[in-house]
């Protein structure tokens, strides 16, 4: 599969440019260029007041929900393609004593999810996988005939996640690294039972998103870091990304921290990619997101599947599209985004498309205070049914 080439000038929009919706000309350092990029999107400028006021809001309620001194990690808020507000705190390898900047990538946990789904729903676009395909088709002998492309992505597949059957099921050596061909072959083994039968509700499980990037490596004949590389983090000018590897990666890339700063060991399931495994940045990200807005990347059809919800089984707002989770609110636009915790890790991605905003916050030392992104819609939309109260932080937050 060929994807075209995308320039560098994403890395410009989200430094923060100045566009218009109808021309492919940006602003910066007082230098005008022309974009030529497949995914470039011009959004409304911003105007010097309002970028002024919501920078000093934004950074108000960081410092009180968030940025804290104890507080590791990363934190961003872009509006039209532009950066209102961003910080980088805490140590990214404490004992090295190298600091959180805004180009050292950290672990994004389930975030990840949203990168490998890009990747599968990119190659659905370009018509080498078909959404109701079966597993089967991809990964021949697939235990379970019944369960699809699409119920990979919205966690409706019925199966059980790998860290639980492999000690419940199969007792597996821990001084053993598992990996995604492990995983898939103890589900076609025959030992590995479903939690429920095929689309008939929703269950999030990472077991999907591991078998998800075994597909990647069957259709791009490549195995799913440089997959990742080739397809999403280069074309998009994701310099700070990459797919960890235990080998090359584990002793210098940041580490995972408890709350008390006592660092925290790879484990027996750090081989596992595709649910996790992913560093990144809040820039990096904020590269991928604007990204999303082109009708070059998902086309308007596949967009549309995407980001609506498909599990109505429970009564409630949660929900979740392909991907990405929902929160489906009745009085105000469905908020999208996904969070992630792994080790000590933990991550927060928002992307509302109705205003253009994006919010990212990654964390490297056990905190919940990241999953606090959601009140900053508050600022940007009163529709939104969030309250800003300094007292409110809610600690019970999870992916």
């Amino acid at each position: 599969m060929k994807f075209k080439n995308l320039s560098l000038s994403l890395l410009v929009i989200a430094l923060g440019c100045n566009e218009s919706k109808n021309s492919k000309t940006f602003t910066l350092n007082n230098q005008t260029q022309k974009s030529d990029s497949e995914f470039f999107v011009g959004f409304e400028p911003l105007s010097k007041s309002y970028v002024d006021e919501k920078k000093q809001e934004i950074e108000h309620y960081y410092n009180k929900l968030i940025g804290t001194s104890d507080f590791y990690g990363q934190f961003l808020v872009a509006k039209n393609g532009k950066i209102l507000f961003e910080d980088y705190k805490g140590y990214a390898y404490y004992e090295r004593k190298e600091e959180n900047r805004k180009n050292k990538p950290l672990h994004i946990a389930s975030v990840s999810k949203v990168l490998t789904a890009a990747v599968v729903l990119r190659l659905v676009d370009e018509g080498k996988i078909g959404l109701d395909d079966k597993v089967s088709k991809y990964l021949p002998h697939f235990y379970f005939d019944d369960i699809t492309i699409r119920m990979l992505l919205n966690h409706r597949s019925g199966l059980r996640h790998y860290g639980y059957f492999i000690e419940t099921d199969v007792k597996w050596d821990r001084s053993k690294r598992i990996t995604n061909q492990d995983i898939l072959n103890l589900i076609n083994s025959g030992k590995i039972h479903l939690e429920s039968k095929p689309d008939t509700r929703f269950a999030y499980c990472n077991t999907n998103y591991a078998l998800l990037a075994l597909i990647i490596e069957k259709v791009t004949k490549m195995d799913y870091h440089e997959a990742m590389d080739k397809l999403l983090f280069k074309p998009l000018g994701m310099k700070n990304t990459f797919v960890f590897d235990y080998e090359k990666h584990h002793d210098t890339v940041s580490q995972t921290y408890k709350a008390n700063k006592l660092r925290l060991a790879f484990d027996h399931l750090d081989l596992v990619y595709g649910d996790k495994n992913i560093y990144s940045t809040a820039r990096d990200l904020l590269k991928f997101d604007l990204a999303t807005y082109s009708d070059h990347f998902f086309s308007p059809k596949l967009r549309k599947e995407i980001y609506k919800g498909y599990s109505y089984e429970a009564k409630g707002e949660k929900n979740y599209g392909l991907g990405i989770r929902l929160r489906e609110w009745k009085e105000a636009p469905t908020l999208t985004y996904h969070n992630g915790w792994w080790h000590g890790n933990t991550s927060s991605y928002i992307t509302m498309k109705n205003d253009n905003l994006t919010i990212i916050c990654l964390s490297n030392k056990m905190t919940h205070k990241t999953y606090q992104t959601k009140k900053f819609l508050a600022l940007f939309n009163s529709k939104y049914p969030i309250k800003l109260d300094n007292s409110e932080i809610n600690n019970g937050a999870n992916e």
